[in-house]
């Protein structure tokens, strides 16, 4: 065998493994360490792989995620910089939405800024003020982010591999124009079941949620993938996750941007689930 065939032995089992674990909404162990991928490069083929497989199952791609936008959380993983994942239509939820916790494995909710790309964002060699100006609107947005690794014990090829941990997204229902609110000012309050959980600010992520959507889109338009015209980006968490259980009610205020909401329906999520693979 070849290196070359080894390697997308190992992409390819990787991805399965995955792709499997979030369908049956089990635990598995680290795909880093049971197939041996390390390399970001090996995480992302990994995780397009499955993007394909459920854009084959009738998915869209409507948007993209940033995460590891947090330092402390980046010098935990010990990287230097964020990572990124698709959304899917599948994903995308309204506020006042109920989320399904039979579809999810180890839920945690985190607030944040989701923008939305007013054209194409694809011109070589982008500058600030082109970027700027692609950008309609900011929206309050809840992620639930989820991981199907074992007790959420992730290294950074893990949660790339995984689509960046995503499991679903919540959007507020009023825009904002991006020149009407100071992103780097707005503070955010996160409450469950009516009491403050979580709180943070614009700056919390990678300085100002704008500096976290810039850094992606030159990385896209590098990696000849582009954000399109209507996308949706959500910037990276303004504070802690925290986790979501059944019944959940989950509200977020971000200063200057508005609100959104959710609650969790009252199932059980899989996260009692495991397979020590």
């Amino acid at each position: 065998m070849t290196a070359q065939s080894a390697h997308l032995d190992a992409v390819s089992e990787a991805a399965t493994a995955l792709y499997e674990a979030r369908r049956e909404r089990r635990q598995i162990a680290r795909i880093s360490e049971t197939f041996g991928i390390h390399i970001e490069t090996e995480a992302y083929e990994v995780a397009s792989m499955n993007i394909q497989r459920r854009m084959q199952e009738g998915a869209k791609i409507v948007g993209r995620k940033i995460g590891l936008t947090s330092k402390a959380v980046q010098k935990q993983l010990g990287v230097d910089q964020p990572d990124y994942g698709i959304l899917l239509d599948t994903m995308e939820l309204l506020s006042g939405a109920t989320i399904d916790m039979a579809s999810l494995v180890q839920p945690k909710a985190e607030a944040e800024i989701a923008l939305v790309a007013d054209r194409d964002i694809d011109r070589e060699g982008l500058s600030w003020g082109q970027f700027l100006t692609s950008i309609a609107y900011a929206l309050p947005a809840i992620e639930i982010v989820d991981s199907v690794i074992e007790n959420w014990s992730i290294t950074l090829a893990d949660t790339i591999a995984d689509n960046a941990s995503c499991g679903s997204y919540v959007l507020g229902l009023e825009p904002r124009k991006i020149t009407d609110v100071s992103l780097i000012h707005s503070g955010m309050a996160l409450l469950r079941n009516g009491a403050v959980a979580a709180t943070g600010s614009g700056a919390a992520c990678l300085d100002s949620p704008l500096l976290s959507a810039y850094w992606l889109a030159c990385k896209m338009i590098a990696g000849g993938n582009p954000i399109r015209a209507g996308e949706v980006v959500l910037t990276g968490a303004l504070g802690p996750m925290i986790p979501l259980g059944g019944g959940d009610r989950i509200e977020v205020e971000i200063g200057g941007v508005g609100s959104v909401r959710c609650q969790a329906d009252g199932g059980q999520n899989g996260s009692h689930k495991r397979n020590a693979k």
